[in-house]
């Protein structure tokens, strides 16, 4: 690194290393994605082939405005944190301020090197000679490159040489600079759009009055857009009042058959014998009671999409029927022997366990092949806990204004009990609820006294073991002084104020539970 007599030199020799050391450092340059490794490879490569030592690259920072070391050669970490400056602070900040290269014969001889990298504190080091040119983009200076060379007689001729090599370097390193700034600048705004779309696909996915933002109900947004246009079977599985009715509602909606008719039938609310005429129809006389001919639901749905609720629960009977409408697309009337098409779309939901009717022998296996061509699992409400203040605000605006009531948001406290709840009976329950706590409420918002009970028991929430007093005060007045924050948009002195307190007491207060006014505070 420090052969100085080498006959590379001088002369042509010297031509050819300068050659083959810009060639390289091209090569880097135009391969280059990364800035700080390509600008570490540059820093090498005039190591090794042009004997330069601690080759320096020094950025400034547009945030701070002062130099900072970008990538160095031959300094440690520690160094390059030290090295910082100010523009016009010593020889590097100098030349950023200027736009002038400075060359300095002995740096030991040199008042304006500072030596923050404390990397040239002995005496041979002292000698070397440091040369630095700035890095000009669009006639504005970015950085600057710095190298150190041994002091050596002929220094004028050499360090000329040097110099003009150097600027060379800067201006290839300045060009590749504003190219990767340009491409980063493109991956910014392709990633800023890439967000951008996906929040469109996301309000796209969301259907209406189906509330959920949780990865959970994306999934089923997600199913249920996939499948809407095409005719195939769709079974909805799920707890009662998980809102498969609504699913099944937005694939009809959402489908190519969306201006047909969307048919219901609640196959546990019908006993077998009413349940077949209900699907099928009926001809005059078909049975005693059958006064007239009577279209089905099958007949109704003609164009348009059959949801057969709780189909778990049909006989035996009906299911052997309903398996060749699935497979013939044809049925017939009570009564009757003449074939009708049924050109409908079958979406058919249960919360029953199918596979162990099946084992069980309550339900057929080949009906339960035919029904569950698409599959969509509905969440329980507890298994989509992000969902639950979304649904509870949905639920307080809609009967609030149903009941004309001026009741804007939920209590801290309320919103608790809310989320810690199991929802057993999912989001029927959740709506339930928040009818009755806008009935009972009078005041403008929901609070946990206006909940059901259920909600505030300690089994609702699984605790362990009651409160002791100590942390059941310290329950209640982190709520007071949360609510207090709230109403006073979390100015500290009128939440005192408000609860007839000092300052000093809320602010302890605050200290000790952990809470953070600013969070309350309307941006």
């Amino acid at each position: 690194m420090k052969a100085l007599n080498n006959p590379l030199d001088s002369g042509q020799n010297q031509e050819f290393i300068d050659l083959t050391c810009l060639y390289e450092i091209t090569r880097h340059l135009a391969s280059a994605t990364s800035l700080q490794d390509c600008l570490e490879k540059i820093v090498t490569v005039l190591a090794e082939l042009k004997n330069m030592d601690n080759g320096t690259i020094t950025i400034v920072n547009p945030s701070t405005g002062e130099l900072e070391i970008e990538v160095a050669h031959g300094i440690t970490a520690e160094a390059k944190r030290r090295g910082r400056y100010k523009l016009g602070e010593g020889i590097t900040g100098k030349v950023v301020a200027t736009g002038e290269p400075i060359i300095v014969p002995q740096i030991g001889s040199e008042p304006l090197f500072l030596n923050r990298t404390r990397t040239r504190g002995d005496e041979r080091k002292k000698k070397s000679s440091f040369l630095c040119v700035p890095i000009l983009a669009s006639q504005q200076t970015i950085g600057a490159l710095s190298i150190d060379r041994m002091y050596q007689e002929g220094f004028g001729i050499q360090s000329e040489n040097d110099l003009r090599f150097l600027t060379v370097v800067s201006g290839l390193i300045a060009e590749t600079v504003q190219r990767i700034q340009r491409v980063n600048q493109e991956k910014e705004a392709l990633r800023l759009e890439n967000s951008k779309l996906r929040r469109e696909l996301s309000a796209k996915n969301r259907i209406e009055e189906i509330i959920g933002n949780s990865s959970r109900m994306q999934e089923v947004f997600d199913m249920v857009h996939r499948v809407a246009d095409s005719n195939a079977t769709v079974l909805l599985r799920g707890e009662s009042g998980t809102g498969k009715t609504l699913v099944a509602k937005a694939l009809h909606y959402n489908s190519s058959r969306a201006n047909g008719p969307f048919v219901v039938v609640n196959c546990s609310a019908l006993p077998e014998t009413l349940l077949e005429s209900e699907l099928f129809g009926h001809e005059k006389g078909a049975f005693t009671g059958a006064t007239e001919t009577k279209r089905g639901r099958f007949e109704l749905a003609e164009g348009g999409t059959l949801f057969l609720d709780e189909i778990g629960e049909i006989s035996p009977a009906v299911q052997v029927k309903l398996l060749n409408v699935i497979q013939e697309r044809t049925f017939q009337r009570l009564g009757s022997n003449k074939s009708i098409k049924a050109d409908i779309r079958l979406v058919a939901a249960t919360n029953r366990d199918l596979e162990a009717a099946v084992r069980e022998m309550h339900f057929r296996e080949d009906l339960y092949y035919r029904l569950n061509v698409f599959p969509v699992y509905l969440p329980p409400l507890r298994e989509r806990r992000t969902d639950i203040l979304l649904l509870a605000e949905y639920f307080l605006e809609r009967y609030a204004k149903e009941n004309s009531k001026e009741i804007t948001r939920i209590s801290t406290p309320a919103i608790d009990l809310l989320v810690q709840y199991h929802w057993p009976g999912n989001v029927r329950e959740l709506q339930n609820c928040m009818e009755r706590a806008v009935l009972i409420c009078d005041g403008p918002s929901i609070k946990s006294i206006h909940l059901p009970p259920s909600l505030q028991s300690t089994d609702s929430v699984h605790a362990d073991k009651p409160l002791s007093l100590a942390a059941a005060v310290e329950h209640f007045e982190r709520e007071l002084i949360i609510e207090a924050l709230k109403k006073n948009n979390g100015n500290q002195t009128r939440a005192a104020k408000s609860l007839e307190t000092s300052l000093r007491i809320i602010n302890y207060k605050i200290h000790c539970y952990g809470i953070e006014p600013k969070h309350f505070k309307v941006k």
